[in-house]
């Protein structure tokens, strides 16, 4: 027998060798006994607390001890702080709004200027909100959480802060004319809100009111009205779904005309994490609206809904495949009588629905806004963009593309309803993005700002490559390399594979000066689960098909080196939140394809995963551990059971963030004291400040980067 065949038999007994801390009982009382790690859920515990500050303190050692550290540090710096970047523009009343941040902003003001301003060299920006200010003078560490401003004078705003970088949100009334917070104006404390302007004096709240309102991934699953001068407890109920609702929470919508005025009040139910019901509010009362349960919504024109179906759908005798784009009068989607004649085609209420698009092969649609009376529309076509815009022309939306270059990125931006205006950029891995005005009627653009380079693009390609998964099914990914490149190099491999969400060609600036100049390669591998070629792409991956995108993602590692872009030896992968699932359970199934594994604010412990806030909000996805059969599938990968004795796992970076209420830090913590109960050689850092996005402050998001590529040039360049 040789060498070879004997270590693959080995490999194959160890692998059917229960791991050693697999609960031989998977109901939740079972996985619970058996974990020995629950005090690291406790999120400021003092064990946990100590765990941190022992693991930081080695991390920070071996990461900022590194020579490169403190130019990888300045490096990313100077460019999240860099004031010739493109302040990412909002339209506000008649003007323009812009959230900004820098080295001296470090926190951020929220500013405005006119369209011509903004369109001028030396733009005059006048300051809204200067948060930095506001967080010293209130003793706060405030994060921008954004604006809600109520149209069509938008003066009046509702600004959610948030404590240190959390998802929960104080909400405060500010007037942007006296440029202060109302005095007396609308005030929510600390909470995961959904709220919507009704009209000036009244919001529609999903928020908690008290014991026994939020359901158990602790979002809201009733809606009130909550009038100026009220406080949370003097609200009158408009909707009320239950207590065992999944997902995000009940969330209220005011669609409005060009003018203000209200064209639908919308509430979506959530059910689980992807079906939900819609119900439309009419004098008073509450109808639920004849819609798909998977379903995206994006607004209402001329008494129609826009909105997408994310699973096959029939109405009125025509079907609609999902990914649809389509445009309903709101009419037609409500239950109709018994008394009522039923609709038979031919007639005026029969042709009154839409398709504004509907996907072809590999494509996708991506994102869609609504400008003027028109519809501005992305496309993604195997995975490179194309923008659209629709008009409705007579009885049918015609749809006219725009000019944009091939395989690039297309991102819409904000649109206005009362100008028919609405921003977008381009880009590519290699290229930096332009951001451009477009009249949506006239499909009209104009380039207002081109980004600067932040690296040296002119040394490197990208290219676009299909790996073959186990089965079968194509797996296209793209490789940004050095134009020269003569043999394996260290490789970056990127994927998420989750929630629908894709990933097309960005410009990563911070990568490509602290990776691509240093003679790196970047791999973003477009796997199932994402959104890349829409529903069933995403579909394809859920629940006790989880698998596939792990083997997608090893797929396209396993084609890298047969391509002879890299070895094992000088791979690395990266991945955040679900991507956090990803590169854990690549870690414990695929050990040999890899020598670095950043795991980031990381979804890890799948058993326990509803346990912890707000994981059961995303039971669609992965499943229900608490059901038999589906603790048995999560149970065939989960990252925290499946760890082993005597694999041969790379030392692996984990890093989370104190304050994240989105994923919590429990996950990333268990890992990391896992690995050293069993002798394996890795890095913990927990930031103790920023939440879920990274968004707090550019000067420690800059730090955070630098740790990332410190430890994976050590890993692979080293």
């Amino acid at each position: 027998m040789t060498g070879v065949a004997f270590a693959v038999i080995a490999s194959v007994a160890h692998a059917q060798t229960p791991p050693p801390h697999m609960p031989a009982d998977l109901t939740p009382a079972g996985v619970r006994a058996a974990d020995e790690h629950l005090a690291q859920e406790q999120v400021d515990g003092a064990e946990a607390m100590a765990f941190v500050r022992a693991s930081n303190e080695r991390a920070l050692a071996t990461l900022t001890g590194d020579p490169r550290y403190e130019p990888f540090r300045q490096q990313a710096e100077a460019i999240l702080t860099a004031t010739d970047r493109i302040p990412a523009p909002s339209f506000l009343g008649d003007g323009i709004g812009n959230y900004w941040q820098d080295a001296t902003n470090p926190k951020g003001l929220w500013r405005r200027t006119t369209l011509d301003g903004y369109r001028s060299a030396d733009t005059p920006w006048e300051t809204l909100i200067d948060l930095d200010a506001l967080s010293r003078a209130e003793g706060k560490d405030w994060v921008w959480k954004g604006s809600n401003c109520l149209a069509p004078d938008e003066t009046r705003c509702l600004i959610s802060l948030s404590d240190g970088g959390k998802d929960a949100v104080v909400v405060r009334e500010f007037d942007t004319t006296t440029k202060a917070f109302v005095e007396d104006g609308f005030i929510l404390p600390e909470g995961k809100h959904r709220i919507s302007w009704l009209d000036r004096d009244t919001l529609l709240v999903a928020t908690d009111f008290g014991d026994g309102t939020l359901t158990e991934s602790g979002y809201p699953y009733i809606v009130k009205s909550l009038s100026r001068g009220q406080t949370l407890d003097q609200t009158t109920e408009v909707y009320r779904g239950d207590v065992s609702d999944g997902g995000y929470g009940v969330s209220p919508s005011v669609y409005r005309d060009k003018t203000g005025v209200v064209e639908a009040v919308i509430i979506s139910r959530p059910l689980d994490t992807y079906r939900s019901e819609t119900w439309r509010v009419v004098d008073g009362q509450v109808v639920r609206l004849n819609l798909p349960e998977r379903v995206s919504v994006y607004g209402a024109l001329h008494g129609r809904l826009i909105f997408s179906n994310d699973e096959a759908w029939k109405l009125h005798f025509r079907d609609y495949p999902a990914g649809s784009l389509i445009a309903a009068p709101l009419t037609v989607l409500r239950p109709r009588t018994r008394s009522e004649p039923p609709i038979t085609p031919g007639t005026d209420v029969g042709l009154m629905v839409w398709d504004v698009y509907l996907p072809g092969d590999r494509q996708s649609l991506q994102e869609v806004e609504i400008a003027g009376d028109s519809l501005a529309v992305v496309i993604s076509d195997n995975v490179s963009s194309k923008l659209m815009h629709f008009e409705l022309r007579g009885n049918l939306w015609g749809g006219t593309p725009m000019p944009v270059p091939e395989n690039v990125s297309v991102h819409l931006g904000d649109a206005s309803k009362a100008t028919g205006m609405f921003f977008y950029t381009v880009e590519g891995f290699l290229t930096p993005a332009t951001l451009n005005i477009a009249n949506a009627p006239t499909g009209q653009a104009q380039t207002l700002r081109t980004a600067p380079a932040r690296f040296d693009a002119s040394t490197h390609i990208t290219e676009q490559f299909e790996a073959t998964s186990a089965d079968g099914v194509k797996i296209p990914y793209f490789v940004t390399r050095p134009r020269d490149q003569s043999g394996p190099a260290p490789t970056i491999l990127f994927g998420y594979g989750g929630f629908q969400v894709s990933f097309p060609p960005a410009y990563k600036p911070e990568m490509g000066k602290l990776w691509l100049e240093n003679g790196g390669v970047f791999v973003q591998a477009n796997i199932r689960g994402g959104g890349e070629f829409g529903p069933a792409w995403h579909q394809a991956a859920l629940n006790e098909n989880r698998q596939r995108s792990f083997d997608d993602f090893a797929a396209v590692a396993r084609d890298l080196e047969t391509r002879g872009i890299t070895t094992a030896r000088r791979l690395g992968i990266y991945g955040r939140s679900n991507g956090g699932v990803l590169t854990s359970v690549t870690l414990t199934q695929h050990p040999e394809l890899i020598n670095a594994a950043v795991i980031e604010s990381p979804l890890v412990d799948m058993l326990r995963y509803h346990e912890l806030p707000a994981g059961a909000s995303w039971i669609g996805e992965y499943g229900d551990p608490r059901i038999p059969e589906e603790a048995a599938w999560i149970a065939a990968y989960s990252g925290y059971q499946n760890l082993r004795e005597g694999a041969n796992y790379p030392r692996v970076y984990i890093t989370t963030n104190t304050r994240d209420d989105r994923v919590h830090p429990g996950h990333a913590r268990k890992l990391a004291a896992r690995l050293g109960d069993m002798g394996y050689d890795h890095l913990y850092f927990e930031d103790t400040a920023g939440g879920h996005s990274n968004d707090a402050d550019p000067v420690a998001n800059a730090r955070r980067w630098a740790r990332h590529y410190v430890y994976l040039a050590q890993q692979l360049m080293d």
